[in-house]
């Protein structure tokens, strides 16, 4: 039996701390405020093939309730992208994968995420 976690399974409940936050902010009918969140989810968790298509499905889904015919059109195209290409390292860092920005283009991680992101990262690296 292995010591080391994945990525996925180290960042998973830091997806989901998102994606409940998401998930309140649409309980409270926050559209922007849930969409918000869903990118913090993507920014997360998209070193991760499973990670990274399951949000972007939710941001789909989004897009589907809030009649946004663009991020629907961008998510069905990068739902696709995700599946195919996270797992050989082709996903810009800090992208926060909604439609209203390039799928390619880096972008700075917020602080707090970063904290995160390095911590999954070095966790087990001694083991």
């Amino acid at each position: 039996m292995s010591l080391r976690q994945s990525f996925r399974e180290k960042i998973h409940p830091f997806v989901d701390g998102e994606l409940a936050f998401a998930l309140e902010m649409r309980m409270q009918g926050n559209v922007e405020g849930e969409f918000y969140h869903l990118e913090r989810a993507h920014v997360l968790g998209q070193a991760s093939t499973i990670e990274h298509v399951r949000v972007h499905m939710l941001m789909l889904a989004w897009g589907f309730r809030n009649y946004r015919a663009r991020e629907v059109a961008g998510q069905a195209v990068r739902i696709l992208g995700a599946a195919l290409f996270t797992s050989v390292g082709l996903v810009p860092s800090g992208n926060t994968g909604g439609s209203n920005v390039g799928p390619f283009k880096p972008m700075p991680i917020p602080d707090d995420l970063k904290s995160i992101l390095d911590q999954v990262s070095t966790e087990n690296s001694s083991r």
